[in-house]
């Protein structure tokens, strides 16, 4: 089992640490926040059932920061060029951290959950 080869205090740890002064989260120590990670960072603590380390009105507050107000979309940080890639994963941590507006999303799927409750 996972638990047997894997300290999850730790791991838990670690991931929570991703999280920056922005209130976005990175991928390794010393790295800039980027919004995907809100998804693989959060969808992995959700996998878990380990957020409560998170500060998610913070994260919520860096990804919307990161909405290109004119062309639409989601960049990786504040001030970029938003692409797919960044918007989708933007949305789906959104989704993730339970905003209001969007559908709850599975974790590890990165599928809405009413999806995979139809099949």
């Amino acid at each position: 089992t996972l638990e047997e080869n894997v300290d999850i205090d730790r791991l838990d740890w670690f991931l929570c640490e991703r999280q920056v002064n922005s209130g976005g989260m990175n991928g390794r120590p010393e790295k800039l926040a980027d919004v995907c990670y809100s998804w693989w960072v959060v969808a992995s603590l959700e996998s878990l059932q380990r957020t409560r380390w998170v500060d998610m009105q913070k994260l919520r507050s860096f990804v919307l920061l990161c909405q290109d107000d004119d062309g639409g979309g989601i960049a990786d940080k504040p001030g970029n060029m938003a692409d797919v890639f960044h918007t989708f994963f933007g949305l789906a941590g959104l989704a993730l951290e339970g905003l209001d507006s969007l559908e709850k999303i599975d974790p590890a799927y990165a599928l809405p959950v009413s999806i995979l409750q139809q099949h």
